[in-house]
This record gives structure tokens, sequence and C-alpha cells, in this order.
């Protein structure tokens, strides 16, 4: 049995390395059959917002909406409830496979068994 993983990413393009790297470790652990929950929160809410360019900028990076489809494509992108309230983002601005959630959801996914929680 694979563990599920769950990324919670707390930063958007004002820090593109490290939000990389949290998409690109959850579109890895797809590819590779893993459950996998990305949460986004602060500015990183905007990755999953519609009709936005979530294009961080760096050389030898897959681009970031390749890595968001394979993410997306799971229905598992949680979006922060009060981060979403806070840039008046609702549930219609955002892209198939996401959906708002708040803190005790969060809790309940990383306190399974066999979960294993990465945040960056």
């Amino acid at each position: 049995m694979t563990r599920t993983l769950a990324v919670k990413l707390t930063c958007g393009a004002e820090a593109p390395e490290r939000a990389n790297q949290a998409l690109t470790v959850a579109a890895s652990a797809v590819a590779m059959g893993a459950e996998v929950s990305l949460w986004l929160t602060g500015e990183a809410v905007w990755f999953a917002v519609r009709n936005r360019d979530p294009d961080l900028g760096l050389e030898h990076a897959m681009a970031t909406t390749d890595l968001l489809a394979a993410v997306l494509a799971t229905e598992q992108v949680r979006v922060c409830s009060q981060c979403a309230a806070r840039r008046s983002i609702t549930e219609d601005d955002l892209m198939v496979g996401a959906r708002i959630a708040g803190a005790a959801a969060f809790t309940e996914v990383v306190l399974r068994t066999d979960v294993q929680a990465l945040v960056y």
C-alpha cells in the first residue's frame, strides 16, 4: 500500500523555487501512483484560480501548468478557506479539481494513518 502524501504550499510567485519544488513533488507522487492531497495557502491560492498564468519563470523546471494539471486531475487540490476569503476567491473562481477547505479538513487528512505531510 502506498502512503498518502499531503503537500502544503504556503507561497506563490514571490518564492518561485519553493513553489516549484512543492508542485514538482506533488506531481511526481501522482505519477508514481500515490494518493496526493495538495493544500494551497497564502499566495499559493492563486495557482488554483482559473484564467491566471501560474508560470514561475524558472529555467530547467517543468511548466507550472503541467504540474498543476497532474494534481488537479486527482481532484485533491484544496484552497485555504481563510486565504480565499481574504482574496475574495470563491469556489466559482477555481479550476476543476480544486475546492475550498478549512484547517479542520487539512488536520483530518494529516492525522490519518499512513500519511506523510510536507510543508513548503
